[in-house]
This record gives structure tokens, C-alpha cells and sequence, in this order.
């Protein structure tokens, strides 16, 4: 169960309770949700509308809402309520995303996979939960503008670097994300996840500084292998996912 407040602002997941999610994706970043818009794959409950009708929402998107939590809703002007009844949509491999440019156009084909396999490159290999966190910060990077950096814990986004012009800018602003909007040491424990490779070992060094336990990457870059002694020396597990998702 899945609910996102922005990609770019919180993203929180429950196995058993949407309202559960929702806490985690709102806890996530009580700030950049203000105006913003959210999407809840399960549907929306009374208790979750009780809480949306509380804060200033854009648009609210889900499969399907309770009678009492539309009620709720329909109340706050200028909300958009949608109703998507699958919210799994898988771009047919193939699919191309057009930019315009001064001129003319890009041409690309769209990232439309998440992850085939993946290599564990360290001594020391993910825990269970840490590799369950990786694949959740996994899916959450894919969606955020490169250079992108999310870091996640307990299925809840902790801090997300979005759009920097360098990958330890986008992982600094990660860490000072979660510690400024959640509290200070959250990351303690966290796995961070790069939608492309570390050029250097530095963003390594900020991950243990903040007290990350475990990466994900693609790998590729020609220091790999410094970024992997960094990890074995401080006993970070990272695995390599050899595909980016570089989102421009």
C-alpha cells in the first residue's frame, strides 16, 4: 500500500494499513505538501480525509474513496478529486518521450523498467530489511530529476535531492532534508538510493557521516572501486543495479 504526496516531497508504504502510508508520506514532508497533490493506491478512508481536509490540497488521486471520506472532501473548495481506478500504468517497452528544444525535438526512449537484477558488491551483504528499503528507495528515485538522491527507512522517503548539478550536492541535500524536515540523526540506519553511479567515493563518505547503512547504485563509473573500499571500511553494504534512471 502505497501513498505519495509528490515524488519529490514524501512518499510513505504499509503492507497492511493505507492510513499508515499516508502518516509515513505526510510525516515525510509536512511543508512541501502544502498545495500539493496526492496519490493512495488503496482507497482513501474516512480517518485518511478527516486528516487531508485539514491541510491545503491541489488534487487528491486514488482508485477509489469511502462514502463518508468523498463527503469529506467534496467540502474543500478547488480540490480536485480523481478517480484512476489502477494506478499501475507500464509504458510498453518501445514508448518514447519527446522534449522540445530550440529548433526541434529529443527523441528518447522512456525508462520504463525498474529493476531486472542486482550485484552486491561489498563484504558485507544487505540485511533483509535493509534490502527491503533499498528496493522501496529504488522505486522512489526512478521518478526524481537527476541527479537524484532519496533516502528511505521503515518504507518512509526521509529525505529526497532533487535536480543537482552534482551528485554530492543532490546527497548532502538529501541528509539535510530528512534532518531538517523529520528530526535530527533520522538517517541513522537509512539506505540511500542514486539514480546513476558515484563518480567519487565523497558521497559515500556524507552516507556514513549521516549514519546510512546500505546503497544502491547503478555502478559504471570508473572510481567504482573507491566508493566500494569506502563502503567495506565503514561497513556499508551497496549493491550495484548495472541500469540508471536518469530523469531529465
Amino acid at each position: 500500500m502505497l501513498v505519495s504526496t509528490e515524488i519529490h516531497a514524501g512518499v510513505g508504504s504499509d503492507k497492511k494499513s493505507i492510513y499508515k502510508a499516508w502518516q509515513k508520506a505526510f510525516n515525510a514532508d509536512k511543508t512541501s505538501i502544502f498545495g500539493g497533490i496526492v496519490v493512495v493506491n488503496r482507497e482513501v478512508t474516512e480517518e485518511m480525509a478527516n486528516e487531508m481536509k485539514e491541510i491545503f490540497l491541489e488534487v487528491v488521486v486514488a482508485p477509489s474513496y469511502s462514502e463518508k471520506a468523498l463527503e469529506i472532501l467534496k467540502v474543500k473548495p478547488n480540490l480536485r478529486i480523481l478517480l484512476l481506478p489502477s494506478i499501475t500504468v507500464k509504458q510498453p517497452k518501445g514508448s518514447y518521450d519527446i522534449k522540445k528544444i530550440n529548433g526541434g525535438i529529443i527523441l528518447q526512449t522512456i525508462d520504463s523498467e525498474l529493476l531486472d537484477e542486482y550485484e552486491v558488491v561489498t563484504n558485507r551483504k544487505p540485511t533483509d530489511k535493509e534490502l527491503e528499503d533499498l528496493m522501496f528507495t529504488w522505486k522512489i528515485v526512478k521518478y526524481v530529476k537527476s541527479n537524484g538522491i532519496a533516502i528511505g527507512k521503515d518504507k518512509q522517503s526521509l529525505g529526497i535531492g532533487p535536480g543537482q548539478v552534482n551528485r554530492i550536492w543532490a546527497t548532502k541535500q538529501s541528509i539535510e532534508h530528512a534532518n531538517e524536515l523529520i528530526g535530527e540523526g533520522v538517517t541513522k540506519g537509512a539506505v540511500l538510493a542514486s539514480d546513476a553511479f558515484f563518480p567519487f567515493s565523497d558521497c559515500v563518505e556524507a552516507a556514513h557521516e549521516a549514519g546510512i547503512t546500505a546503497i544502491i547504485q547503478p555502478g559504471g563509473a570508473k572510481q567504482d572501486q573507491a566508493s566500494i573500499d569506502k563502503c567495506n571500511e565503514y561497513g556499508i553494504a551497496m549493491i550495484f543495479t548495472h541500469m540508471r534512471h536518469f530523469r531529465h
